[in-house]
C-alpha cells in the first residue's frame, strides 16, 4: 500500500514515516500525552529504541518534529547505524534556527507547521519556502485544516512554491475540518486535495490512537490521493504492531 519511495525535485522520499508526535507529547493525545511526555520527551533513550525497532522493521524515514530529546534519538540512531530520511517540521517562532538545525541533518523535506500555514501570512510563508529550497530540501506545508487552508491555497501566489502538503487524515475525522462520514464533503475534500497537485503525506491516521492499524490502514487504501503516510508509534510492540501491517500488505484484511 504505502512501499518504496517517491522522488521530488531530486530527493529520494520513504512513503512511510515514523511519526514522532508521541515523542513530544502532543496535547492531541489527551491523557496519554502526559504519560508520553514522562516516558519519551524526558526518556529519549526510549525514543532511541522506538526508533531502532521502526527501522528493524523496514521503516527508514522518520518525521521530525525538531524537539531537543527527538533530535538527540534521531543522531544517536544515526550513530548506531540508522540511516535515517529526515522529513522535518520547522515551528512557528523558531522557523531560521529549525531550518539550520534541519539542514545540518541533511533533511529531505521540511515542511512549515501548520501553525504558520494557517495563518495565511503569504508573504512569511514565501520567504521560508524560499530558504529551505535554498538549503537543497524539498519544501513543504502542514496544516491543519485541510477544507479550509486547501481552498485559500488554490488562490495565492505561493502555489508554485512548495511540493509537499501534509493533512490530517483518518476514518472518523478526528483533528479534521470536515466530516469524511459525508460522501459529499469526502468528494469534496478529494476534489481540492487533486486540485492542488501536490504529493500528499496523511498525518494524524491513527486518530491519536482512537483507530486500530488495521482500520486506519484499510480506510487509507481508499484515499487514492495519498502518496505518503506518517504514524505515530509509542512503544517497540506498538511498532512490531503497525508496521507489521504495512510491511505485510496481505496481511490487512480486506473487509
Amino acid at each position: 500500500m504505502f512501499e518504496g519511495n517517491i522522488k521530488s525535485l531530486g530527493r529520494v522520499i520513504p512513503r512511510i514515516l515514523l511519526g514522532t508526535s508521541p515523542f513530544i507529547g502532543s496535547t492531541h493525545f489527551g491523557h496519554r500525552a502526559r504519560l508520553y511526555q514522562l516516558d519519551l520527551y524526558n526518556q529519549p533513550e526510549n525514543i532511541l529504541k522506538i526508533i531502532k525497532k521502526a527501522y528493524e522493521l523496514g521503516v527508514n524515514g522518520i518525521q521530525l518534529i525538531p524537539y531537543p530529546p527527538v533530535v538527540d534519538a534521531v543522531k544517536w540512531a544515526r550513530d548506531e547505524g540508522c540511516q535515517l530520511n529526515i522529513v522535518g517540521t520547522v515551528r512557528p517562532d523558531k522557523e531560521e534556527e529549525d531550518i539550520k538545525l534541519l539542514s545540518e541533518l541533511d533533511a529531505t523535506v521540511m515542511l512549515l507547521h501548520a501553525d504558520i500555514t494557517d495563518n495565511n501570512d503569504w508573504n512569511a510563508i514565501s520567504h521560508y519556502l524560499k530558504i529551505i529550497k535554498m538549503e537543497n530540501s524539498v519544501p513543504g506545508l502542514v496544516t491543519h485544516t485541510p477544507f479550509r487552508t486547501t481552498k485559500k491555497l488554490l488562490n495565492t501566489p505561493i502555489l508554485d512554491l512548495f511540493e509537499i502538503y501534509m493533512i490530517p487524515l483518518n476514518q472518523i475525522g478526528y483533528l479534521m475540518d470536515t466530516d469524511v462520514f459525508m460522501d459529499k464533503q469526502r468528494a469534496e475534500l478529494r476534489d481540492l486535495i487533486i486540485s492542488l497537485d501536490k504529493t500528499i503525506i496523511a498525518n494524524k491516521t491513527l486518530a491519536a490512537g482512537i483507530l486500530t492499524p488495521n482500520d486506519a490502514f484499510n480506510y487509507l487504501k481508499t484515499a487514492d490521493f495519498v502518496d505518503l503516510m506518517t504514524v505515530g508509534i509509542a512503544s517497540e510492540a506498538e511498532a512490531v504492531e503497525t508496521f507489521n501491517l504495512l510491511v505485510n500488505k496481505k496481511n490487512i484484511s480486506e473487509d
